[in-house]
């Protein structure tokens, strides 16, 4: 292999996505984190290619199709917290009544990726209703890096609130069974797990490699709760035993599984360096019969 074609498809490295994790989540340092990723990858050329397959590909085509003949799809508003909420309504066109369920997307706001993903729990029977948390802030910006930093001025309690009022809408709904589940990805998962400490009528709560709710508040969780966390994601993983601790003491229903030799992001198919189908097929499969179980 040449010494151009090695910079073209570089080996990336555990370290490589440690790294990247860190700047996406806690430094938000783009120059510091592409300086320091091409000394792991030897080269500029070799760091670029690097960070392009370990980001989310906005223009990728998804697992679903926009136009499928089989779901309504809608932009709606409602009323949020303290002012509109905006969000992306999929609703399969016959059968129900339906249980509900909140898709929570990434820290890189509601993209085309997360509507995929509601497109797809509406296809297994439910609606489904992307937020974006970001609309007091005007919605998610087109640029990825600046939603990012957006994300670092929501204040945790007005996100809740968000997602209460987002419970209050779909179950307004009609041909509804009026119960609401909730499905999130890494910052999305925190918000879940957030969400049903001060949701009582939240009926499950799925959260994949998600931040861990104050133990305090765990006795509050009247979901049942399924937590996917990724075996390689050390940063989110030392909140698991506080957690489990927590859930048990509190006697919460709960499922915990751990995806041995997977990465955080495990589940987002548009990121080639840190999607796992194996495990996010297995992941996908329990969430969606616990949501047939507890949404009915």
């Amino acid at each position: 292999m040449t010494e151009q074609s090695r910079d073209e498809h570089p080996v990336i490295t555990q370290d490589m996505i440690n790294l990247f994790d860190d700047y996406t989540h806690l430094s938000l340092d783009r120059r510091k984190f592409m300086d320091n990723l091409a000394k792991l990858a030897g080269s500029v050329t070799a760091a670029t290619a690097a960070a392009s397959m370990m980001a989310s590909n906005a223009q990728a085509q998804g697992l679903t199709s926009e136009t499928d003949a089989s779901l309504t799809i809608a932009d709606v508003s409602y009323a949020g917290a303290k002012g509109e909420m905006k969000g992306y309504l999929v609703t399969p066109k016959e059968g129900g009544p339906f249980g509900t369920v909140i898709v929570i997307h990434e820290n890189r706001g509601l993209n085309a990726h997360i509507k995929d993903v509601a497109r797809r729990v509406a296809l297994e029977g439910f609606i489904a209703l992307a937020p974006d948390f970001l609309s007091d802030q005007g919605g998610t910006p087109a640029d990825e890096e600046a939603a990012r930093a957006m994300f670092s001025t929501l204040p945790a309690p007005d996100v809740a609130a968000n997602g209460v009022a987002t419970i209050a809408y779909l179950k307004s709904l009609p041909n509804v069974t009026g119960k609401v589940g909730a499905m999130g990805f890494c910052w999305g998962g925190g918000t879940v797990n957030n969400l049903a400490t001060v949701a009582p009528d939240l009926a499950a709560a799925v959260a994949y490699y998600g931040g861990q709710p104050n133990a305090a508040n765990v006795p509050n969780i009247k979901a049942r709760v399924m937590l996917h966390y990724a075996g390689l994601d050390d940063r989110i993983n030392a909140g698991i035993a506080a957690y489990e601790e927590a859930l048990k003491a509190a006697g919460t229903d709960y499922q915990l599984f751990l995806y041995d030799g997977v990465n955080h992001a495990f589940n987002n198919e548009t990121s080639a360096a840190r999607y796992d189908k194996t495990a996010a097929d297995l992941a996908w499969s329990r969430t969606i019969g616990l949501f047939k179980e507890a949404l009915a």
